[in-house]
């Protein structure tokens, strides 16, 4: 089908040129709202009529007569009506529709891969300050992180997965004096605790460590700690080495892997900085006044200027963010993502002012940006707000052990970034239709029964020999046989996998596979429900073996790209 569809538009932009030659109008089709008004929808006839100055009934019936005369409407058409005012409905032939199942077949682990396009694509995400463990939030942009990686791949695009570190500011300091005070023996509710002090159990497992002298590897780094209870920067790199490497453990029990960690140190201690503050004064884009720098943000749509140096010395936030995405941009990628809390919605102006004003060539609306709300985590009927180990809030950790690293990232990408998600615990240990994750991989093992079953009766050693033995059997099944109701419905569902992957990708909306697998799920569930697959009729048999293969590798393709296990027994 997905040959068949390339044909289709093919022949439809020759039409369209033949009866508007001076039209731009792209070919496209839509999918019907209703199933029973046929495959595809064509609306260029609506679209046309009011430049052509015609009536868009009239100017659809010449574009059926225009399609007629196409080779590929021939092969693959069965039917084109007229409809409303001016809708052309089209109906595939059966042999479009059963032509799916071979393609998927072909292709395999790359069915709606799009080859390689050369852009270049970094996306920042998760970028946690290594000030505690990894919190829910962090999971949620985990999640989204690495799916929207996943799908631009898909895109043919060369993705760049990147941490920002925030290991320079207050939240450091403070994260030093809490572990110091630990080291002296103080704990949360003592008169001398300090009153903004992180007050988790893993504050005091730093403490003990470090007075333990040990060595901690992260990313990018080895640090032994001295051991002096008074040494304070010795402290503080100890506990942000310490953290790092939890926030390692995190992120590999969550199967997410980045390319390279940046540190936002680095970019003070490089000049990269003083030399982006530099720019914008040279640019004129910059004033004084109560002892402070401004940014002329206004300029640039942002509601009032903004203050770059503080009057007491120091730089707000959004200054290194500007050097770092001009950083970003020198190192040739056009085209930038980051993923953050939507309490980080306030930045979005500010550093794309900087960006603007700084006159370096970077265009108007870079970086891209998608901002994710809150997850409440529900578990027994009540909502659970404080970790012990965290002291304050629920970790990824304690999210991956009450349940699953599968539960977990289905679920945090299974609603848009842009809503508030409730996670439940309870829900994601439930085995049956309720519980998402569940249904798509029961679908999946499911499947995968039915074709053991099937190649122990023709002989295949298929625990051995895996399912690439019968997918060699099944090479010239008769598709042809694949003509019941339910059979067409799933193979219409296995033909908008590349065209769901590529709207996906454009519209930063990982979720949407998360969507598609469920219904791709209920439309083999339905099959399932409806047909038997283990027939005495050999050639029907095969033919229904080809189709539950085909749908096994999508579901195996989709739930890859979301980072979830596909089992073959549950």
């Amino acid at each position: 089908m997905i040959q068949a569809k390339h044909d289709l538009l093919v022949a439809l932009g020759l039409a369209l040129r033949e009866l508007a030659p001076e039209s731009t109008l792209a070919p496209t089709f839509e999918l019907p709202k209703q199933a029973a008004h046929g495959d595809f929808a064509i609306t260029a006839a609506m679209q046309l009529a009011k430049p052509l100055k015609k009536n868009p009934r009239e100017l659809g019936q010449a574009l059926i007569d225009a399609l007629q005369r196409q080779p590929a409407f021939e092969k693959w058409v069965a039917a084109l009506e007229l409809a409303g005012p001016g809708f052309i409905n089209l109906r595939l032939k059966p042999e479009a529709k059963q032509a799916i199942v071979p393609e998927v077949l072909a292709a395999g682990a790359g069915f709606g891969r799009q080859p390689d396009n050369g852009q270049r694509v970094l996306v920042e995400f998760v970028s946690a300050n290594p000030t505690g463990p990894l919190h829910v939030g962090h999971g949620r942009q985990a999640a989204l992180g690495d799916a929207l990686c996943n799908l631009f791949e898909t895109q043919g695009c060369q993705v760049h997965r990147e941490f920002y570190y925030n290991d320079a500011g207050v939240q450091i300091s403070t994260l030093a004096w809490s572990t110091h005070a630990r080291i002296k023996g103080h704990k949360p509710g003592d008169e001398h605790w300090p009153e903004s002090a992180y007050n988790g159990d893993y504050i005091a497992d730093i403490a003990h460590d470090y007075l333990q002298q040990k060595t901690v590897h992260a990313d990018d780094r080895e640090f032994t700690a001295s051991g002096d209870p008074d040494d304070l920067d010795n402290i503080r790199q100890f506990a942000v080495a310490y953290l790092r490497h939890e926030q390692d453990l995190d992120l590999k029990a969550f199967e997410v892997r980045f390319d390279h960690y940046y540190l936002e140190s680095s970019l003070y201690s490089d000049g990269r900085v003083e030399q982006t503050v530099q720019k914008l004064i040279d640019a004129g884009k910059t004033f004084e006044q109560d002892g402070a720098l401004w940014l002329r943000t206004t300029d640039y749509g942002d509601d009032k200027d903004r203050v770059m140096r503080k009057s007491e010395g120091g730089y707000t936030y959004f200054v290194p963010d500007v050097a770092y995405h001009i950083n970003k941009w020198e190192r040739g990628f056009t085209k930038v993502i980051n993923i953050q809390g939507s309490d980080h919605h306030g930045t979005i102006a500010r550093v794309r002012a900087g960006l603007q004003a700084a006159g370096v060539g970077i265009p108007e609306g870079y970086p891209d940006y998608v901002l994710h709300k809150m997850v409440t985590v529900m578990k027994g009927g009540e909502e659970v707000k404080i970790s012990k180990r965290a002291g304050s809030y629920v970790t990824l950790r304690d999210l991956i052990e009450w349940t699953s690293k599968d539960a977990v990232r289905f679920f945090l990408i299974s609603r848009k970034a842009d809503t508030e998600f409730v996670f439940d615990v309870d829900l994601a240990l439930q085995q049956n239709d309720e519980n998402p994750v569940f249904y798509v991989q029961y679908a999946h093992a499911r499947i995968c029964s039915v074709l053991r079953q099937y190649a122990e009766q023709v002989g295949i050693d298929i625990e051995t020999l895996g399912l690439q033995a019968i997918e060699a059997s099944l090479s010239h099944a008769h598709v042809q046989r694949l003509t019941a109701p339910s059979e067409f419905a799933l193979m219409a569902k296995l033909a908008e996998y590349p065209a769901m992957l590529t709207a996906a990708a454009q519209g930063f909306a990982p979720h949407d596979v998360a969507f598609y697998l469920r219904d791709l799920a209920g439309s083999f569930h339905s099959y399932y429900a409806a047909e038997r697959f283990l027939v005495d009729d050999a050639e029907l048999a095969r033919a229904r073996m080809a189709l539950l293969l085909a749908t096994v590798q999508v579901l195996r393709n989709a739930l890859t790209l979301l980072g979830v296990s596909h089992p073959d027994k549950m």
